[in-house]
């Protein structure tokens, strides 16, 4: 009885041991998120405002510029997954990586394309290392905290692949992202967006009654402004996917780390009423042992 004592204080123990550590990662990960929707706030309005700037160039020029037109042949297609770096985030990565696995079966199956991931994270890199799988290039480190000169290192990468020709090695004819979109602190979807070639949205969608039509005038000519504007056009919408996905990592580690105290807290309660249930069984056994001493004792009397 009292070895069974003895393992449910151990256990108890354990449990407090890790409840101590969920509960810190729960607190770090609230006042992360925090700043995390705030960059995503800031960044947004912007990439939002240089897709357009860029649609508009292109709705309203004659430019074939190589960022923008469709190529006659996509043979190859560039599939940017983002994850995180460090687990106990619940489904975060898994989820990401499955939607990946969905786009990549559609451009492979249906469509017929050759993939290329490019991977941002430690999960998505240790996901292919661990099946074997070949990619392009891998971004590690900073997923909680993305650094814009790491999203213009992933822009610079896919667009010198994408202007290579054709046949060359290492091309590529599309660039497809998959990350996490932040839509709340409860909700993060996996979402995919097609990067290049551009995918012009300006005029798409009827204007406001509210809303006046922009005149574009352009100084310098078209080419010159595109070739000013596409590459901050990738690097913006890559950067902005992901602080997006920074914010959902941190918005899931948080839910993760809080179901983990409160699974310990139960834990704690069930192991405290077993020992204390086996310390009240020792305690009677140790009664009922001296009551039949005691009459033992009378009898031989």
């Amino acid at each position: 009885m009292g070895a069974q004592i003895r393992e449910y204080r151990q256990r108890i123990r354990s449990v407090s041991a890790t409840k101590k550590i969920t509960r810190a990662m729960e607190l770090m990960a609230a006042s992360r998120v925090i700043k995390a929707q705030q960059a995503v706030r800031e960044s947004t309005p912007y990439a939002r405002a240089i897709t357009r700037a860029v649609s508009a160039v292109a709705t309203h020029s004659s430019e074939d510029h190589p960022l923008i037109g469709e190529k006659e042949q996509v043979k190859r297609a560039g599939v940017v997954i983002i994850t995180s770096d460090r687990g106990l985030a619940g489904a975060y990565s898994s989820s990401v990586i499955k939607e990946s696995e969905r786009l990549i079966a559609r451009l492979t199956e249906e469509e017929g394309k050759e993939v290329v991931p490019y991977l941002l994270g430690r999960k998505a890199v240790g996901y292919y290392k661990f099946r074997h799988r070949e990619y392009a290039a891998e971004w590690t480190g900073n997923s909680e905290k993305p650094l814009f000169e790491t999203a213009r290192e992933v822009g610079e990468r896919i667009t010198a692949d994408f202007i290579k020709d054709t046949d060359e090695d290492g091309s590529i004819d599309e660039v497809h992202i998959v990350f996490t979109r932040f839509v709340s602190m409860v909700t993060q979807e996996p979402e995919v967006i097609r990067l290049l070639p551009l995918e012009v949205v300006e005029g798409t969608e009827p204007p406001a009654p509210e809303d006046l039509l922009p005149l574009y005038d352009f100084e310098p000519e078209p080419d010159e402004v595109l070739d000013a504007l596409l590459p901050k056009y990738v690097n913006a919408r890559l950067f902005n996917c992901m602080l997006q996905a920074a914010a959902s990592e941190l918005a899931a580690r948080q839910r993760a780390m809080k179901s983990a105290t409160d699974n310990a807290e139960e834990l704690i309660k069930k192991y405290t009423r077993l020992a204390n249930q086996a310390r009240q069984a020792e305690i009677t056994q140790e009664i009922s042992e001296i009551v039949g001493g005691a009459s033992a004792l009378a009898e031989s009397k």
